[in-house]
């Protein structure tokens, strides 16, 4: 397998190269950064616990082999609850930070969810009261611009080599989310594939790794209730062969949710994502042409 050669740390993420990419495929973990500025956790209402409620934790560590199988990985740094890198940067919420105006309609800024969180996962706010516009702009300059002219970086070179470039956004989802997302009589999804109901990537693509997970024995849906977000709305562009999946994976799987610590056979699961992260590679051998349908 090919060694990982270099590995790359700035504020705002850590992207580990291998020295050969042997697949037109990059993995991102957007939400798994887990360095809590000391000024951001002195500013918070909530203690530090509270607050990485809304961290994919340890996304990160499920997905570490890829490098050494010869795909590029590129992490956030900076936790989700100080800035979220799945949103625009336009998506500024006016309940939070000063002197911005309401967008049109959004969801996720309605919800607390901008590029400036309001809120943690429960609704519950993360300051007492508004940060200045400056402010706001300096997170933007310091770690999503940053780390999204990196991850256009790795997109742009794996299309330019490959022909063809598929990005898989890494994440994980609370279990309670998923709850009642099944058929009756049916368990709920353990991994749910968003691609934006086609508009981010080729079915035939979304096929190939939907069936990776599911040889590792996971429970897969589609778009329910996770379909994707910014990062899959703006890379995605399967008419022009780049195409993004968003994967969301059942935090209960490898963690004990209520305390974030890895679960006990955190490892044994990891070693089945491996086995993914295998068959994704050797689905897409050198030469092999991407379905873009």
């Amino acid at each position: 397998m090919p060694a990982v050669t270099t590995t790359i740390t700035t504020d705002a993420y850590v992207l580990r190269r291998p020295d050969r990419q042997v697949a037109p495929v990059v993995l991102s973990s957007p939400h798994s950064g887990n360095w809590y500025p000391p000024e951001f956790l002195a500013r918070s209402v909530l203690d530090r616990h509270t607050i990485r409620s809304s961290e994919d934790a340890f996304v990160d560590r499920l997905f570490a082999a890829a490098p050494g199988m010869g795909l590029p990985l590129l992490a956030a740094r900076a936790p989700r609850a100080y800035l979220d890198l799945n949103r625009a940067p336009e998506e500024m919420d006016p309940a939070v930070v000063e002197g911005v105006d309401w967008p049109p309609h959004n969801p996720r800024v309605s919800s607390g969810l901008g590029v400036i969180p309001r809120v943690v996962a429960g609704g519950r706010a993360i300051y007492a009261g508004k940060l200045s516009r400056h402010e706001a702009e300096q997170r933007l300059a310091r770690f999503w611009h940053p780390w999204h002219a990196a991850l256009r970086l790795l997109v742009d070179e794996t299309q330019a080599r490959f022909g063809e470039a598929v990005l898989i956004d890494c994440h994980s989802m609370p279990h309670e989310a998923i709850e009642g997302h099944a058929r009756p009589g049916t368990p709920p999804p353990e991994v749910v594939l968003g691609d934006r109901y086609g508009a981010a990537a080729g079915r035939g693509v979304v096929d190939r790794v939907e069936a990776a997970f599911q040889a590792a024995g996971l429970r897969v849906s589609r778009n329910a209730p996770f379909a994707g977000a910014h990062i899959a709305q703006a890379y995605g562009r399967p008419s022009q062969g780049v195409h993004v999946i968003q994967v969301e994976i059942d935090r209960a799987l490898y963690m004990d949710e209520a305390r974030i610590t890895p679960r006990r056979d955190f490892e044994a699961f990891r070693a089945r994502i491996d086995g993914v992260l295998g068959r994704i590679v050797a689905g897409w051998a050198p030469g092999l042409p991407l379905a873009a349908e």
